[in-house]
Order: structure tokens, then C-alpha cells, then sequence
């Protein structure tokens, strides 16, 4: 018996493993930039209702969770169902560098935008340094 073989069906698997499937999200994508005195995190996250989206942090770990739900109506019936559905998370380790007392989000479409500044501990600072003599000043940082 000569079997057939989808010659396509390792691609679609490994771009499962990438994207997630409805039965598994895909990965919160992110980008992180600083910005002078800011640290900017921008998590993409189409099709999420505002109010499913959970911000904690705890211990310098900042979680996020959200949530994108299908939504059936009668008489329609499904023919394609590719768009990752469910609850997505994604913890990021912050440093001790920055204020997360402070931070601020905001969600504009589809992207959560993290805005934490950077405390002043993490600053960069200037510092004098005292001519020779014969009182010699210290040094402080």
C-alpha cells in the first residue's frame, strides 16, 4: 500500500508551534525600548477586550494576562478558525533599576503600551572630583 504524505504538513506544524493554535495561543509578541528616562514595553495583543487585560507586578516581575474570546452566533457556522483564541500571559523580570510604583499603561489599538520610569537610584550622575591638596576629598557615587 503506497501511502501519501502532506508535503506541507511539517511547515504547518512547526508554524503551530509558533503561532499557537485556538487550543494553545500563541506567545504575547513584545518590543522594549528606553527612552531617556522611561523604559517602554509594547505588547501586541489584537482582538482583546480592554477590561480582560490583568497587570500585576510583584517582586520586580510584571504579569500580564489577557483574554481574546471567539464569539458564536446563531445561524453562522465556522469555516475557517485560524486566529488564536484564549487566555495569553506573559511575565517580564524587571530590575531594580526601574520604578514600578510608577508605572503607567495604556491600551490603543490592539497594543498595551507599559511606560516605567526609571528610578533615580539608576541615573546617571555626575561627580566632582576635588583638586590635590593636602585635605584630599572623598569620593561618593
Amino acid at each position: 500500500m503506497l501511502m501519501r504524505t502532506d508535503p506541507f504538513r511539517d511547515i504547518d506544524r512547526m508554524f503551530e508551534q509558533l503561532a499557537g493554535t485556538s487550543g494553545r495561543p500563541a506567545v504575547m509578541h513584545i518590543d522594549a525600548e528606553r527612552d531617556g528616562d522611561w523604559f517602554n514595553v509594547y505588547f501586541d495583543l489584537p482582538g482583546v477586550d480592554p477590561d480582560s487585560i490583568e497587570l500585576t507586578v510583584e517582586r520586580n516581575v510584571l504579569s500580564v494576562k489577557a483574554q481574546r474570546q471567539r464569539f458564536q452566533r446563531d445561524g453562522v457556522e465556522t469555516v475557517i478558525s485560524e486566529r488564536p483564541m484564549g487566555v495569553f500571559t506573559r511575565q517580564l523580570f524587571l530590575g531594580d533599576t526601574l520604578n514600578t510604583d510608577d508605572l503607567q499603561a495604556s491600551y490603543d489599538n490592539g497594543v498595551l503600551t507599559l511606560r516605567i520610569p526609571v528610578s533615580e537610584k539608576a541615573k546617571p550622575r555626575k561627580i566632582s572630583i576635588g583638586g590635590g591638596g593636602s585635605n584630599p576629598k572623598q569620593i561618593r557615587g
